[in-house]
This record gives C-alpha cells, structure tokens and sequence, in this order.
C-alpha cells in the first residue's frame, strides 16, 4: 500500500475563520468565510483541502481528497517503479585459479556488468598465500584486461587484510 508523505487537513479539521478558496477546476473564488467555503463544498458532494496552511489567508481547495489521494499514491509508485536498484555482485577467487574457472567467472562477471551492476571481484589468500600477493594483483589485473571492453576500474587493486579486491564499473557512453 502507498501512501502519500503528507496527510492533508479537510473538511472541519480545518482551523481558520477565513480562506482563500479555489474551485474544482482550478478557478480563484476569492476571500470567504470558512463556513461559506465548506457549505460550497458540501453543495458539490465534495471535500474542502487545505492546501496552502502557511499563506496568508490559508488557501483551500474543493477536490474529492479520495481521488487525490489515490492519484499521488499512484505517482509515488510510478517513480518508484522508474528507480533502477544499483547492486554490487561479488565473485570471489584464489590467487591460484584455473584457466577454465577465471573463464566461467570472468564470463559471469561481463553478465553483471552488461546488466548494469556493479562487479567486486576478490582474491582471498590462504595460510602463507598472503606473503605473494602478486598473484592475487596479477589475477585481478588478469580480470580487468579481460573486461575492459565493458568495465572501468572504477577501484584499484587493494589488499585489506587476507583478501584483495577491485570493483569494476559499466563503461558510460560517451
């Protein structure tokens, strides 16, 4: 269910001795007295929406609030629907990867990126692994060149710890 951010005063939950009241088409009828706004309302079968509280007499509004309501709850899932979720996906490796598996991961990889998402890819080093970590940058500088028709590095090779990443970017047209 959607809901609009702000609930609206209608009707008697309206505070003001005068007001500033537009038509349902949109018409300014001028400075009148709030009963003589409601009543107006209230002829038409429709409701009075305070529209601008902060003005000086407040403005008011005669609208079907329902209908209002459902036509921005429908905006607001409109431009949600719009919003395009921007994921990181990871592929972890071993600084020691057969030809086969970096083919089928960097292959799943380009997948991810043509999709528009974001790709991290990580080395992680076991036991005494760490102490050649120019294997795990050469496996990740292997990834980069095998990509980088579709991807920018968009972050460098960096150890942190018993893993080395890089994160990798769709190219944007130019």
């Amino acid at each position: 269910m959607f809901y609009i951010k702000q609930e609206l005063p209608i009707n008697r939950q309206i505070r003001a001795k005068e007001v500033q009241l537009i038509g349902e088409t949109g018409e300014k009828l001028g400075v009148v007295s709030f009963q003589d706004a409601l009543s107006k309302a209230e002829d038409k079968n429709l409701d009075l929406v305070l529209v601008a509280p902060n003005s000086n007499p407040p403005v008011c509004k005669i609208m079907n609030y329902g209908k209002y309501k459902f036509e921005q709850a429908k905006k607001e899932k409109e431009a949600k629907k719009k919003q395009k979720v921007l994921e990181v996906k990871e592929i972890r490796v071993t600084p020691n990867i057969e030809e086969h598996d970096f083919g089928f991961k960097a292959k799943n990889a380009r997948k991810f990126i043509e999709d528009g998402n974001k790709v991290k890819i990580t080395v992680r080093f076991r036991g005494r692994e760490v102490n050649n970590s120019k294997a795990g940058e050469n496996v990740l500088n292997k990834f980069i060149s095998a990509l980088e028709d579709v991807a920018n590095v968009e972050k460098a090779p960096k150890l942190e710890g018993r893993s080395m990443f890089t994160i990798l970017a769709k190219k944007t047209e130019k």
